[in-house]
């Protein structure tokens, strides 16, 4: 059992070094295969909102966006950049986030904007600081 846990630990350093190294398509390559891994079958790439703030979502988010998507609901992107759906609504009304014309966010424009390194709390745009003295 010890055996298999170190091969086990291993690969995912392994994985892992592949997934934040420099080379892009080796890193694309292994996000494609550790999520068909993880998530075999037909079905669309539709993981919980939640598994987006896990690292592995993190690191697919900053370096694929989404693996089968172009596009995604509001609540999703929000998911994906650690913010509320309401939050992901402001970004786009203040073209902070670009909107897909079939509806919901560009994939592209979440990526960008956590490649930025854009906190997620950004202050309100002038004029509107929430906060009455």
């Amino acid at each position: 059992m010890r055996a298999a846990r170190e091969a086990v630990r291993q690969r995912a350093e392994t994985w892992a070094s592949v997934m934040l190294g420099p080379d892009d398509q080796a890193a694309m390559m292994m996000i494609i295969r550790v999520v068909s891994s993880l998530y075999p079958g037909d079905a669309p790439f539709a993981p919980p909102a939640e598994w987006w703030r896990t690292p592995l979502g993190q690191v697919v988010v900053r370096r694929v966006g989404h693996p089968s998507a172009h596009a995604v609901s509001y609540s999703v992107a929000g998911a994906m950049l650690g913010i509320t759906r309401q939050g992901v609504h402001d970004l786009v009304t203040r073209r902070k986030l670009d909107r897909h014309p079939d509806g919901g966010v560009t994939v592209e424009s979440v990526r960008a904007r956590v490649a930025r390194g854009v906190p997620h709390h950004e202050s309100p745009p002038h004029g509107g600081s929430g906060n009455s003295r």
